[in-house]
């Protein structure tokens, strides 16, 4: 029986394995999609800096301001405005861009983030006014008040400056490990989940079962072609950052590989549960998509998540997409090894093994 069993799986294996590679758009979003985010927000985020700022002008007096852009202006005629540059290479180039309008247009264009900040005037005196929890018109008005007030010192500092140029400070090194993990979150949720689901609602796991299978057959082939996608997927986009960024990764390999696979097995936990009894394909898109938004959103993939208040991020760090991915940036940024990596690999899998006993407890053929 066992050399059948095993044939059966190897067939299952195979199977799943053609059908996945068969459909283009699979391929795309699991392979070429993370790539394309990984270069266009690499490219956003590692060029020159340049801030830019529009400026909405609404006094009615002549005030110091309008003496320097008569200066240090340059008209654009084209967007009817004047723009001051300040070159910085050291801090990156600053562009204010000044428009002149009356007082109800440019509180329309500040609402509808079309402008950063409103400059007005008290009887000559200038006056700014911006969204005080709005940080780019902080900015701003730190920028332009500076620049008011001193403008021959525009583009120096009183300080030596070294910009940092160690590998993991830029946004890439923080992005390509969230891209990994998220990855690893949506192919077995999509993969797994998903598929389980509509098979069910096709009434082909009821088929299959009247067939001489052995039933973990199915799971476990199941699972093995979406951790081998995940790991093609995974080499894919490491390659593809390392030539075109040289990202590389800091820590040890064998650790990554220990988390990795701890990962897939949280995330197929997740996905056999969800999957367990649900026959519906609309509850099933609804149940991954409520598993995996708040995870996108808190667990920190694309930016920090320490931008969340206080009090949530003990929550947060409960998810398992924040584990998983804290713990590939650790290796990737800043050298982990297996020591750095154990407790939360092994969370991850405990995890993973608790739903998916669960799950297959609950889990129905048809």
């Amino acid at each position: 029986m066992k050399p059948l069993q095993n044939n059966q799986l190897y067939r299952l294996i195979v199977a799943f394995f053609l059908e996945t590679i068969r459909e283009p758009e699979s391929l795309f979003w699991g392979m070429v999609f993370p790539v394309l985010i990984s270069i266009g927000l690499g490219l956003a985020f590692t060029q020159k800096t340049e801030s830019k700022f529009t400026v909405m002008c609404v006094g009615q007096h002549a005030t110091r301001l309008d003496s320097l852009l008569t200066v240090y202006g340059k008209p654009d005629a084209k967007h009817d405005a004047s723009v001051w540059r300040i070159e910085n290479q050291t801090l990156g180039n600053t562009v204010f861009t000044f428009r002149r309008s009356d007082r109800p247009t440019a509180i329309i264009a500040l609402k509808r983030g079309e402008a950063d900040i409103i400059v007005g005037d008290s009887l000559g005196e200038l006056q700014y006014h911006f969204d005080p929890f709005n940080s780019q018109g902080q900015l701003a008005y730190t920028k332009l008040a500076a620049l008011v007030k001193s403008p021959e010192t525009a583009g120096r500092t009183d300080a030596s400056i070294s910009p940092l140029t160690l590998k993991g400070v830029r946004y890439i090194d923080f992005l390509v490990p969230g891209l990994i993990t998220y990855g690893i979150m949506t192919s077995i949720m999509w993969g797994l989940s998903y598929t389980i689901i509509e098979r069910r609602s096709q009434k082909l796991l009821r088929r299959m079962v009247a067939t001489p299978m052995y039933k973990p057959n199915m799971i476990i082939s199941m699972m093995s072609v979406r951790l081998l996608m995940n790991i093609i997927d995974a080499l894919i986009l490491i390659v593809a950052a390392r030539l075109i960024f040289d990202v590389r990764i800091q820590g040890n390999i064998g650790a990554l590989a220990t988390l990795f696979l701890a990962g897939n097995i949280a995330f197929t936990g997740i996905a056999v549960l969800i999957s367990a009894r649900t026959s519906k394909i609309e509850v099933g898109n609804g149940w991954i998509n409520a598993v995996q938004m708040p995870m996108l959103i808190l667990s920190g993939v694309f930016f920090s998540y320490h931008n969340f208040p206080e009090w949530s991020l003990g929550f947060i760090r409960m998810l398992p997409l924040t584990a998983l991915t804290d713990g590939f940036r650790s290796i990737f940024n800043e050298g982990a090894g297996f020591v750095e990596i154990l407790m939360p690999s092994a969370v991850l899998t405990a995890f993973g093994v608790a739903l998916f006993s669960l799950g297959m407890k609950l889990f129905k053929w048809y």
